[in-house]
């Protein structure tokens, strides 16, 4: 990165599309960022001449695209309140989330999500805002921790959107009630998820979306399991309801009928791993889970002895 500017240089083969524009989005660019470097103090370059987005093409043209501004929103509040980096590179940031965070701010809570909370840390860090924004590639529900990936750029954004899903692995930790069967110890639910009604709930609905969540059970104490869960789809409340649905409530989800003490659903997202867009490099982060699920899962276990 150049002074706030990204520049990315692109050579041209023989199958690639004729026309300027439409080889940058065959190569992971947007229109949005096509049209924010047109418009908003950007360049496309073709051999080092500046050129328009129609300019035709041939083999071997060096094109170097230097991203435009982006668009400030007034109405983002910055939060100062500090974040936990597990990895950052030019182009993204891993996080840290913990539980209560929203990922994104709402009407109720404009100030304090995981989007303030890296604004303020850009911000300190004196990024320009005009090109250093962050945008949500994976997200979690508030009352879940763990590993959250943000874009720094719409470009950034772009290029993680444009990856298969199935190539972003996330495993989860959670503590639940009950115990499993010896034959129980690993399995696969397939189960499909609906709305209820007009809230925020889910359920198992044969009209659903197709989810599914692979899971092993790490440990067992008398009435509690730790697991760890693999989402292959990524519905809202997925592993919360599919663990309801074998029996397995998470501690802490009265959501979803848990009746204990915990403060929130006992689960974090300890895993997460990606291909970087810009490299290719495979990314593989780990992360051990938050103080409050450790203590809850050795008081169950103290319990047991």
């Amino acid at each position: 990165m150049l002074s706030n500017l990204q520049v990315f240089k692109l050579i041209v083969e023989k199958d690639d599309p004729v026309t300027l524009s439409h080889f940058l989005m065959k190569k992971g660019f947007s229109r949005r960022a096509v049209n924010n470097c047109k418009n908003r103090g950007g360049m496309m370059l073709v051999n080092h001449h500046r050129r328009t987005s129609n300019y035709h093409l041939k083999e071997g043209d060096v094109v170097h695209f230097v991203m435009g501004q982006e668009k400030v929103n007034p109405y983002l509040k910055v939060s100062r309140i500090p974040i936990q980096v597990v990895e950052e590179t030019d182009d993204y940031i891993v996080i840290n989330k913990p539980a209560g965070l929203l990922s994104i701010p709402s009407g109720f809570h404009s100030e304090d999500a995981v989007i303030n909370r890296v604004l303020g840390y850009f911000e300190e860090k004196g990024e320009d805002p005009a090109y250093i924004k962050p945008h949500i590639v994976t997200r979690l529900d508030q009352d879940t921790s763990g590993l959250v990936l943000l874009g720094k750029t719409a470009i950034a954004h772009d290029r993680f959107n444009k990856l298969g899903k199935e190539l972003f692995i996330k495993k989860y930790h959670a503590i639940v009630h009950g115990n499993f069967g010896e034959g129980e110890m690993t399995g696969l639910i397939d189960k499909p998820l609906a709305r209820v009604g007009d809230t925020v709930k889910r359920q198992v609905d044969p009209r659903g979306q197709k989810a599914l969540t692979e899971y092993r059970v790490v440990d067992q104490v008398p009435g509690a399991s730790l697991v760890e869960l693999r989402l292959l789809t990524g519905r809202t409340h997925q592993i919360r309801v599919h663990m309801q649905s074998i029996g397995h409530v998470l501690y802490g989800d009265d959501l979803y009928g848990a009746e204990d003490a915990f403060h929130r659903q006992a689960l974090n997202c300890f895993y997460l791993a990606f291909p970087n867009p810009f490299t290719g490099e495979e990314r593989e982060l780990r992360i051990p889970d938050p103080s409050d699920m450790q203590d809850l899962w050795k008081e169950l276990k103290a319990n047991s002895i």
